[in-house]
């Protein structure tokens, strides 16, 4: 007999309780009969839908705590099996004058080696531009060109070759194969959410505005978003449908995705500051010091220095909550290497199982590795807010790809021959100028707080308290 998605959902709601240490008013475990049949939404042989609706009824649970911890009643509203799909497929979802956005560059995607398979990410014109100097192409190569040159190379030698150069590609391996190396044993040991308690105070927290208003519990909360992409930004986009004034950070150099910006930034401010520049530190440290939440979604490493005493002050104190999403997790030898969705999917075996009869490597129907390690960060950080104000201490909250990976890896509901995943309809989707977007995940809210704003458009500074 198929398990349902409401065993594995639920089992993935009690772990993340258990690794938040969340303080749940219940003696039950989650009930099964609370997640929707999602029928042949986000259908492959992984439990995909499971994963969806646990890690998104983990961030509307944890959005009810605070709703009680604030006097507020709590939400009504049923978990949606399409809005939480459609939320999911973001990137499908999305429509640019009508139009469907591509999700993925041309030299991104499967490509078969001398020896097996690799999956590269050169959705960036810097991936792009580091991918090309690896394999010798001149800055014009097209996809043939790539797919030639990497057939000429073996597999390994390929993700080694890319891990040096600072591009991005990674072997094709069957689970099996990812436990057996240092770096899967290190990323499928990785918890749904590491919290770590810090032994110094927090700061104050700031007096709320007083509000009745239970769709926004978290108005007044400064969360300060230093991430890209998808999992980092979709935590952030979740705390602004709340109520917090969240604001975004991007480096000159880099500009962000225009899709990217349209789906996930809506309801932030974001604004461009380059934080290796000197005089910029006195502006950053300001930020970082009236902020209750950092989050931040670059690879360990990339931005401790910045947030080092030495740059932001002798004496500075660390937001109520430090939030953080990377992609192979603190250990192992992967740590420090950059990664996406895509890629942590056929690192991990993920690839290998959803590939198609004759053997080509295939992906999830959504990048729900990120999506959901949005969503559960998103509660780990509420959960953390409220343990702090509980006993006065800080905390820093993590997740990462790896971890979401080896949950689905490990969660029962697995099917052998699954339908054609389908996508939900135009009545999940809202259009606001050129750009339509997926609705909010949580049923109660049909938008968010406004559309992206223009990338980098907006002041680097909070806003003054009226």
């Amino acid at each position: 007999m198929r398990i349902g998605v409401g065993t594995p959902a639920a089992g993935l709601l009690r772990e993340y309780e258990r690794c938040a240490a969340a303080t749940v008013d219940r003696h039950a475990d989650p009930d099964p009969d609370r997640f929707p049949d999602p029928g042949t939404l986000l259908a492959a042989r992984l439990p995909v839908a499971a994963l969806a609706f646990g890690a998104v009824a983990a961030f509307a649970d944890a959005a009810d705590r605070v709703r009680v911890a604030r006097g507020l009643p709590v939400s009504v509203a049923p978990l949606h099996a399409d809005r939480i799909a459609a939320s999911f497929c973001g990137d499908r979802m999305l429509r640019l004058d009508g139009e469907p956005v591509s999700g993925f560059a041309e030299l991104s995607g499967f490509f078969a080696a001398a020896d097996g398979w690799v999956r590269t990410h050169a959705n960036y014109p810097h991936h792009r531009a580091r991918l090309l100097t690896v394999l010798g192409l001149p800055e014009d190569a097209d996809r043939s060109a790539a797919v030639r040159a990497i057939a000429g190379h073996g597999a390994d030698d390929l993700e080694h070759a890319a891990a040096l150069g600072g591009a991005l590609v990674v072997r094709v391996r069957t689970p099996e194969q990812w436990r057996t190396e240092d770096a899967g044993r290190a990323g499928s040991a990785q918890p749904l959410v590491r919290v770590h308690t810090r032994p110094t105070p927090a700061p104050a927290r700031r007096p709320a505005p007083c509000d009745t208003d239970a769709s926004v519990p978290l108005r007044g909360l400064r969360v300060l978003d230093l991430t890209r992409v998808i999992a980092g930004p979709v935590a952030t986009r979740s705390l602004a449908l709340l109520g917090a004034d969240v604001l975004r950070i991007d480096p000159p150099q880099s500009a962000e995705l225009a899709a990217q910006t349209a789906d996930t930034c809506q309801g932030k401010r974001t604004s461009v500051l380059d934080l290796h520049s000197l005089p910029n530190s006195a502006v950053f440290a300001d930020l970082v010091a009236d902020a209750d939440v950092l989050v931040t979604g670059y690879r360990p490493g990339a931005l401790e220095p910045l947030l080092s005493p030495d740059r932001l002050g002798v004496g500075s104190t660390a937001p109520r909550v430090h939030a953080r999403v990377t992609a192979w997790g603190d250990d192992g030898p992967w740590a420090r290497r950059r990664g996406f969705d895509s890629l942590v999917q056929a690192a991990s075996g993920i690839a290998a199982i959803e590939a198609d009869a004759q053997g080509r490597p295939g992906a999830l129907p959504a990048q729900a590795l990120d999506h959901a390690s949005g969503y559960l960060l998103a509660a780990a950080v509420l959960d953390a807010l409220l343990a702090g104000e509980r006993d006065g201490l800080g905390r820093a909250v993590s997740v990462s790809l790896a971890g979401t990976a080896s949950w689905l890896l490990h969660a029962p509901g697995r099917r052998s021959a699954p339908p054609p995943a389908t996508l939900p309809g135009p009545a999940t989707t809202v259009t606001h100028d050129r750009f339509t977007t997926a609705r909010p995940a949580l049923a109660d809210h049909d938008d968010y707080p406004w559309p992206a704003h223009t990338w980098g458009a907006d002041d680097a500074r909070w806003p003054t308290a009226t």
